[in-house]
């Protein structure tokens, strides 16, 4: 994420123009995860992606090995931060959940403890980005398979990321029912060139239904700006 190379403004305007209003997937919440860590940093981010149009963001802070995450812990976090963007003007409506990440730290006991979905059924899933092993004996398509049964529609985040991932591999969690949420920047090489091919492969398969943000910090909405050919700086109007 260091500098990026130059553009003439044509990837910029092909990309804004399909960017959703809702974004599934972003780490704003102050102080929960490896994303924003205080308050300022939450409202910048927030008026980041109101600048690039995003109207609806769901909160999916980490559940993970490192980050113990629990509904009581983000929802009252997420209230919290919409009263702060109300009082600073920044018109973006929040939606709390989680990113769950499938280990065995974690996992089961989220299963024991009820979940946190986001319009109405849907859970943002994310596998080990490096080691399948890190899963232990939990099998990512049977525990799709039982979400689907249950009836939630698991989301695969980012799963350009998996580079321990084969087609099978990919073939199988789709057939299982997971929808799969494409990272914005991903195609572009926002993390590096092998995600970025797996991005453009998975992209030519047809088996991205969501694009997420997955915005962490500063370094993800520079990236955005070149991106999206916004000039650091340059916000859309807040409401008064």
């Amino acid at each position: 994420m260091g500098k990026f190379k130059p553009h003439d403004g044509e990837i910029a305007r092909l990309v804004i123009e399909r960017l959703p209003e809702f974004d599934c997937h972003c780490h704003i919440l102050p102080g929960l995860d490896d994303g924003a860590k205080t308050l300022e940093d939450s409202l910048y981010l927030a008026g980041r992606l109101f600048t690039y149009g995003y109207k609806r963001v769901v909160c999916t802070s980490h559940s993970s090995f490192l980050y113990r995450n629990i509904p009581e812990t983000v929802v009252p976090a997420c209230e919290r931060l919409q009263e702060e963007l109300q009082k600073n003007g920044i018109p973006l409506s929040l939606t709390p959940s989680l990113e769950y990440r499938l280990i065995p730290e974690t996992w089961p006991e989220h299963r024991r403890r009820g979940l946190l979905p986001w319009e109405g059924n849907h859970i943002l899933i994310e596998l080990p980005i490096r080691q399948r092993e890190q899963m232990g004996e939990i099998n990512p398509v049977e525990e799709i398979r039982s979400l689907v049964r249950e009836g939630y529609q698991p989301v695969l985040a980012h799963p350009e990321r998996y580079l321990w991932a084969s087609q099978k591999d990919y073939e199988d969690l789709f057939e299982a029912g997971a929808a799969f949420q494409r990272n914005l920047g991903s195609v572009e090489g926002l993390y590096g060139d092998a995600p970025a091919e797996r991005a453009k492969t998975i992209l030519r398969w047809g088996l991205y239904t969501f694009l997420g943000t997955d915005t962490h910090d500063k370094r993800y909405t520079d990236f955005f700006d070149w991106l999206l050919g916004i000039p650091q700086g340059v916000d859309n109007e807040k409401e008064d």
